[in-house]
């Protein structure tokens, strides 16, 4: 007398998106080179990629807990903790769509804009022109910036989104750099304030991925960092020393949007009516820029 076997049960549609997600987040694991966000290979390493110990020790979060998720188990994921891993696995914007929709979870900051930056904040960026505006974090993250800004120092619009980061362009842009007169103060009190905020953040996926990054690409950055000095104080007046129209003096002022994170629109009123003029001629500057790349694109204007 034969036996025939139960079937085995139907596959939720749960069960069917835990299995894929697990399967993603092993994919963009074991790409990921350990030297590229700064930790030894080692002699005798097997994985590709990186260990899931070390993807939840860049993450901030439990070993196990992250084990279980690439084994599809049934947990509870929040948005904070799969934003902190879509950062340690260095994801871009597709990808992380792609990994919030098989959690099945809200993305905080879909399209990888942070949400704080709305578009009535861009109004309020685009109409303080010609005065040069932009938001940031304390990460020194350029998050927005209006037209004037985004001639002040370089062309930030012909920069990637990754490299728009103040302190990451202080030490390793030419032209920026060249923009700034008093460079080795410049460099010194940054890091002093890069180094003072980041006591709040140290376990962040972010916070350490860009020290790695300057620790690379930057031998100067690691003989400052490694003085251990910390500043709070920001510098209330700045000079600039723009390629296309001179010296320009400003003030800056800094306007918070939240004081957990440190968000805040920065904007930097002229000192002088030479540097007032300059304003204006750097934002002229930049809408004729702005027509010429739609002229080029084919859109109206």
């Amino acid at each position: 007398m034969s036996v025939t076997a139960a079937p085995a049960p139907a596959r939720s549609a749960a069960d069917v998106r835990r299995d894929e997600l697990a399967a993603f987040l092993r994919s963009r694991r074991e790409r990921i080179p350990p030297e590229r966000v700064g930790l030894p290979r080692g002699a005798r390493r097997r994985t590709p990629g990186l260990r899931r110990e070390e993807v939840a020790q860049l993450a901030a979060v439990g070993v196990t807990w992250y084990t279980w998720l690439e084994q599809a188990r049934d947990i509870h994921v929040s948005a904070q903790v799969l934003d902190a891993v879509a950062r340690a696995l260095l994801m871009d914007a597709s990808e992380r769509a792609h990994l919030f929709a098989l959690a099945g979870t809200a993305d905080p900051a879909p399209g990888g804009e942070c949400a704080v930056v709305s578009p009535e904040l861009r109004q309020v960026l685009e109409q303080l022109e010609p005065f040069a505006a932009c938001v940031q974090n304390r990460r020194y993250d350029i998050l927005a910036y209006n037209r004037t800004y985004g001639r002040l120092l370089t062309d930030l619009d012909a920069l990637e989104p990754q490299d728009r980061n103040c302190l990451w362009l202080t030490f390793t842009h030419p032209e920026w750099r060249a923009a700034v007169p008093d460079l080795e103060k410049t460099l010194g009190q940054m890091t002093a304030r890069f180094r003072a905020a980041m006591a709040e953040h140290v376990a962040e996926p972010a916070w350490k991925a860009l020290l790695k990054r300057l620790q690379r690409a930057s031998p100067e950055f690691r003989e400052i960092w490694d003085r251990h000095e910390v500043l709070c104080a920001r510098a209330k007046t700045k000079t600039f020393h723009n390629a296309q129209v001179g010296v320009v003096r400003v003030t800056n002022t800094p306007l918070y949007l939240g004081d957990r994170e440190g968000f805040r629109v920065t904007v930097y009123a002229p000192q002088d009516e030479a540097s007032r003029e300059r304003l204006e001629r750097l934002q002229e500057l930049a809408v004729a820029a702005e027509a010429a790349r739609d002229r080029a694109s084919g859109l109206p204007g």
